[in-house]
């Protein structure tokens, strides 16, 4: 459990902040589960605005990275701290053949489709309950979404249930399910912006996969093959400042404007594994995460720019923020060298992923 002042205040408060560019009503949920973390969240994309949790001496401070201006998660800070679906990840040419017919995606990258195309589910207005069975001394909220068929090209209604829990172990849990009644192509995952530090760059953090391999980045950074990480900057295997390798003179790193790239778990076992370790050296913050899923993604926001404010009144730019997106590879649909994704009737997608906080003194 996080050392800090516990509120007291067990369970799930709901706002509402405004209405949205179509004039939806957008409400945010905070999740306290009593220990001094704090998990606020919006049913539009199922957006997590706050992740409140103390340092080493106590203080609070939120460790994910956002706009300035909530209004911003419709624009240039799509995906930001959203659930990303139907497809986490890049598909080739917006298309791939399923049953052995060609399906075509909207594209929003270039030719390619990424994170589900222009409207993907980080963008989409959640039906959010608060859980009242969760266990005891947790908080937990529950969104749902109905993907209809032919949304963004995917075929299939697809139907989305995500579970929240926030619990007195300090982690923050999520539960994914869905269902179809055709068969289609599914990869859920959190597009969080992480920054241990809660402001300024990543590069000081210390990060650790469990990962011996990662698909090597081809054109319009596509995954290509697989690769070992040995004598190369994305072998985390041992822990590393994240700024030794961000610009590293290595092709994949050139590829990548930075990290974007997908390690495959050395999994030894089905269920929740070890995915990730994020140690901040200055407040002593530590993640964990562990999944059920087959790898993660490591993004090092390389395409944070410094045309969107942060909430701290900083110019975000590329290091400022990390993502670790627990998922199968992209371009799965198109590939034959890892788990497939493909979803049928009367099966269930499940995944989750769990993450941990602490802290080092």
């Amino acid at each position: 459990m996080v050392d800090g002042k516990a509120s007291g205040r067990i369970g799930v408060q709901r706002r509402g902040i405004g209405v949205d560019a179509g004039g939806r009503e957008v409400s945010e949920y905070l999740l306290d589960a009593g220990t001094g973390v704090r998990l606020a969240v919006l049913d539009l994309g199922g957006i997590v605005t706050a992740l409140d949790c103390p340092d080493r001496h106590g203080r609070i401070g939120n460790v994910v990275m956002g706009p300035a201006q909530p209004s911003e998660y419709l624009g240039s800070a799509r995906n930001f701290n959203s659930l990303v679906g139907r497809y986490a990840g890049r598909i080739a040419g917006g298309r791939f053949m399923l049953d052995g017919r060609p399906v075509q995606l909207a594209v929003n990258e270039g030719p390619n489709t990424l994170h589900g195309g222009p409207q993907g589910f980080g963008a989409r207005l959640w039906t959010v309950t608060p859980v009242h069975d969760a266990p005891e001394g947790s908080a937990a909220i529950e969104l749902e979404l109905v993907s209809e068929h032919g949304d963004q090209g995917f075929p299939g209604r697809l139907q989305v249930r995500v579970r929240y829990t926030l619990t007195r172990a300090a982690e923050w849990r999520i539960d994914y399910r869905a269902s179809t009644d055709r068969p289609t192509v599914v990869n859920l995952t959190h597009h969080a912006y992480w920054n241990l530090s809660g402001g300024g760059s990543i590069e000081q953090h210390r990060l650790t996969l469990p990962a011996s391999r990662y698909a090597a980045l081809g054109a319009a950074m596509l995954p290509q093959g697989f690769e070992d990480v040995a004598g190369t900057p994305l072998d985390f295997r041992a822990g590393r400042r994240i700024g030794d390798g961000l610009r590293a003179p290595h092709p994949q790193i050139r590829a990548g404007r930075g990290y974007d790239h997908f390690f495959a778990l050395d999994r030894m076992a089905p269920g929740l594994v070890r995915a990730a370790r994020l140690e901040d050296p200055a407040s002593g913050r530590v993640l964990e995460i562990e999944t059920t899923e087959p790898g993660l993604q490591f993004y090092s926001g390389n395409f944070l720019d410094g045309t969107l404010e942060g909430r701290h009144g900083a110019m975000l730019r590329q290091g400022d923020g990390l993502c670790l997106e627990t998922q199968h590879v992209g371009d799965a649909p198109n590939r034959a060298d890892g788990p497939g994704t493909v979803l049928l009737p009367g099966q269930v997608f499940s995944s989750t992923t769990v993450h941990r906080l602490s802290v080092s003194l």
